[in-house]
């Protein structure tokens, strides 16, 4: 499989198990790795074979932007959910950022990374 990858998508969401989170939100930020044959669209310059990457980008930030959830994990499985939709798509790498989490030491970021298939 071939690979398509966008990198630091952000958007505000407002997911997390604490009022403030639910209240206030904070930036989400979101890494993709797609898996497709790209040969198709390569043979023929079509984008209609392929996966369009700027769409595929404004859904993930709905996502983000959309329905609040507790968990990173779930929003992680919304996010797949969403890319899987695409023909092309096969599988997908879902890696969601929360470097606002509320923890109360010094961090850089909170990840969930998960992997899921079309089959």
């Amino acid at each position: 499989m071939d690979r398509v990858a966008l990198r630091g998508l952000k958007a505000r969401g407002h997911h997390g198990v604490f009022p403030r989170e639910r209240e206030e939100g904070q930036t989400f930020i979101v890494d993709l790795v797609l898996h497709l044959d790209t040969r198709p669209a390569a043979a023929g310059d079509d984008l209609a074979k392929t996966v369009h990457y700027g769409v595929v980008a404004e859904e993930v930030v709905a996502v983000v932007q959309g329905e609040p959830v507790d968990l990173i994990e779930t929003l992680a499985e919304r996010i797949a959910r969403q890319c899987l939709t695409h023909e092309a798509v096969a599988q997908v790498e879902v890696i969601v950022h929360k470097p606002d989490a509320p923890i109360t030491v010094p961090f850089d970021d909170v990840t969930i990374t998960i992997t899921r298939s079309r089959a």
